[in-house]
């Protein structure tokens, strides 16, 4: 890898394009890609200035793989127990220091079909079939993994070994999450699943609905006072118990309304939040709703429309809409404190809380800070380059004073503001 005015490239398979384009431009950015794109899109790729109030800087960076490619993935790094642990879409789980990012222990999960004397080519050129890993969480000293091909697996969070295996009917395209020693897992079949997060053994299985016509996407559960809590492909939050995946409650969020299937979803794509017995979701079709976590009685309701996660930080709810406006509202009411459009329909990430900021990714690689109280840009930071190969597509990760990105070719930086 290497620095240049035009931003960071992460692999040398690009490195002849990419001089390709030099030798053709030597001024300002401007890439092959530039000539195919219409006026739109290079309107939106050029960033409009701010007046920056510091210089945050990479750390480090590795690549610890192929990353998720082209492919929809809510493949997000997570820090516990002192490590930083991430996975690429291939099969490739690491653990590394956060500090250095060295890699403390590496475990493939794609599958090698090839034999004797080639099986080696074949792993060294990273072929065979792809574990399609779809999220990743930490929990009870063991790193969970789901995948596409509907694959459980549990590791020992301090050595990498493999501690048992399961698999489900159904896609898994979001993080498990485990409380009360079992892990709780969503598919994309609207099935739930519980299983014992020391043995793997499946303790129950709850059947949900699935309309004709869903987004490429589920939501993530939650698992927190004795529930897991989990938005629907239908527009609502179940709250199922954890011991025994029987049904407390569910509530409707988003009402299916429109003459087509098409205008008819309500996916809830994303994590629900719960914050002070109150459950926090949007739906992708317009509705922002704050629950009661006892009873699923609706606090308040608000249009806004997201397949983001939302992200809290004291009294502030941050959501990042379907066209990647950025809002701040007060979590009590609903009432919106400030919004931010300068960069709309860049594609951005869930806004992450950090500090006295919220920090974004966005499709060119690039990290913005934005003011809590007052919704500015103050900083930004190219930590990808000029390629939506090097995009940031998943939320940026707090990990103390440091702000951890992932991007889509698979390499993972660590950001530090400067003292």
């Amino acid at each position: 890898m290497f620095h240049n005015t035009c931003g960071r490239k992460g692999r040398f398979a690009r490195t002849i394009g990419m001089a390709l384009a030099v030798s053709i431009t030597m001024s300002g950015c401007s890439t092959i890609s530039d000539w195919f794109a219409d006026d739109e899109e290079l309107e939106i790729r050029r960033l409009k200035p701010i007046e920056a109030k510091f210089s945050p800087q990479v750390v480090w960076d590795r690549d610890i793989g192929d990353g998720v490619d082209h492919y929809f993935s809510r493949l997000r790094p997570v820090y516990a127990y002192d490590k930083l642990y991430a996975a690429d879409r291939h099969g490739v789980v690491v653990a590394m220091e956060p500090e250095s990012g060295k890699v403390l222990w590496q475990k493939d999960f794609a599958q090698f079909r090839s034999e004797g004397m080639m099986s080696a080519v074949t792993k060294l050129w990273r072929s065979g079939e792809t574990a399609r890993i779809g999220g990743i969480a930490v929990a009870d000293r063991h790193v969970f993994i789901g995948t596409e091909n509907g694959y459980v697996a549990a590791m020992d969070a301090e050595s990498g070994e493999l501690v048992w295996e399961a698999t489900v009917p159904g896609e898994i395209l979001a993080a498990p999450a485990a409380d009360e020693g079992i892990l709780v897992v969503n598919t994309g079949a609207g099935s739930l699943f519980g299983f014992n997060t020391r043995t793997g053994e499946q303790l129950w299985r709850h059947e949900g609905d699935t309309p004709p016509l869903t987004l490429r996407g589920i939501s993530g559960p939650i698992a927190s006072n004795g529930g897991a809590i989990v938005g629907t492909p239908t527009g609502k939050i179940q709250v199922n118990l954890i011991e025994t995946g029987v049904l407390a409650w569910e509530t409707v969020i988003a009402t299916p309304s429109g003459a087509t299937e098409l205008e008819r979803i309500v996916d809830i794509d994303t994590t629900p939040v719960l914050f002070g017995g109150t459950v926090f979701t949007v739906s992708y079709n317009g509705t922002l709703a704050a629950v009661e976590l006892r009873s699923g009685r609706v606090i308040w309701k608000r249009e806004y429309a997201s397949f983001r996660n939302l992200t809290i930080e004291g009294n502030k709810i941050f959501v990042v809409d379907n066209n990647s406006n950025v809002y701040a509202l007060d979590r009590r009411n609903g009432v919106e404190l400030w919004s931010q459009g300068l960069l709309k329909k860049r594609s951005l990430t869930a806004a992450t809380p950090v500090g006295d900021h919220v920090v974004v990714g966005d499709n060119w690689g690039f990290l913005h800070w934005i003011e809590q109280e007052t919704g500015e840009v103050v900083a930004r930071l190219d930590v990808g380059g000029d390629d939506e190969d090097d995009a940031i597509f998943a939320a940026p990760l707090k990990v103390d004073d440091s702000v951890v990105a992932v991007t889509r070719n698979g390499v993972v930086a660590s950001v530090r503001i400067p003292n």
